[in-house]
């Protein structure tokens, strides 16, 4: 596989990642009491099959 092939299929793969994260969050914010809370909590864990990658980012996320 071609880097340029590559660097298409990682991105494509993120793209899909962050729209449907977003909407994942959109849906439950929507959803959800936030019990008066300001913020959401959230952590997104990356593997990848075969290998050793566990790569985790946390975060938050202010509410309206």
């Amino acid at each position: 596989m071609s880097d340029d092939n590559f660097n298409m299929s990682m991105r494509k793969f993120l793209k899909q990642v962050g729209v449907t994260s977003q909407q994942e969050i959109e849906k439950i914010v929507r959803e959800t009491e936030h019990g008066g809370q300001n913020k959401l909590e959230v952590k997104i864990v990356l593997t990848a099959k075969g290998t050793d990658l566990n790569h985790v980012v946390e975060g938050q996320i202010d509410l309206p």
